[in-house]
């Protein structure tokens, strides 16, 4: 199959590597430096070239502050038939973009990125198929999903979003507020450097990213979730009951078992 991929990111050049082992791949990026870390496809850096590569999936791997606009300078030279495909981890504005133009669509989200995940041994990782999606487009991802080990949900766009909110803004906005109160630790525990790598690791993610998946329309119910617990514990520390706190204790080990 031919497949060209827009954006030679991180995740780009990722789905670049893992395809061309099994079909054949172009992949364009508007920064020719970019394509220098791409392997076993054709390199493209005019999107008119895509044109006569003909292909047959169209995967735009672009940041995701420029999937549509990544979408626009391609689709004038992508065929008809083509299955135009996102992996984008903010879907918000894509469902009516592809209702809008009538194409046969397929969107994913590998529920993984490069920041944390380790992106040759995938196995404890996850994707999300939009059920929305043309059918045979949801094939050709669940079987490279499959191949790649991950564990596969079928969702519609409106129940990615809400599991976005659960997935990603509850740990993101857990993760803020520790580094909000964060001082220079001259000795610091081990939990202590987890959080902090942790909060490291995020904080080199694009700030586009990280503001529309806390803008997601149901981070705030989450959110207020976080906040009601924090209070409950905020109150036994300061009445020092201990076993509220031990009660307390005991329902959070159930719920992480």
């Amino acid at each position: 199959m031919k497949i060209q991929i827009l954006g030679a990111g991180k995740m780009g050049s990722f789905f670049a590597d893992v395809l061309s082992a099994g079909h054949e791949v172009a992949i364009f990026d508007p920064d020719p430096g970019k394509l220098r870390f791409t392997y076993n496809c054709i390199r493209m850096n005019d999107p008119e070239e895509i044109a006569a590569f003909q292909p047959e999936i169209l995967l735009n791997a672009a940041a995701v502050q420029h999937t549509l606009k990544a979408f626009g300078q391609a689709l004038p030279y992508v065929p008809a038939g083509c299955i135009l495909s996102d992996i984008a981890s903010v879907k918000t504005g894509l469902k009516e973009f592809y209702q809008g133009l009538g194409r046969p669509f397929v969107s994913t989200h590998p529920m993984f990125g490069p920041t944390f995940a380790n992106l040759t041994h995938l196995s404890s990782e996850n994707a999300i198929i939009i059920s929305e999606s043309n059918h045979l487009g949801k094939v050709f991802f669940r079987d490279l999903y499959h191949s790649l080990n991950l564990h596969i949900f079928e969702y519609s766009f409106e129940e990615h979003d809400r599991t976005v909110a659960y997935s990603l803004s509850i740990p993101f906005a857990s993760t803020l507020v520790f580094a909000a109160v964060m001082k220079p630790q001259e000795a610091p525990g081990t939990t202590f450097k987890k959080h902090m790598a942790i909060a490291r690791g995020l904080m080199s993610e694009d700030d586009y990213l990280l503001t529309e998946i806390l803008l997601n329309p149901h981070t705030a119910g989450q959110l207020a979730l976080i906040r009601e617990e924090l209070s409950r514990l905020l109150g036994m520390i300061e009445e020092k009951d201990a076993g509220a706190l031990k009660d307390f204790l005991h329902r959070m080990r159930q719920k992480v078992q």
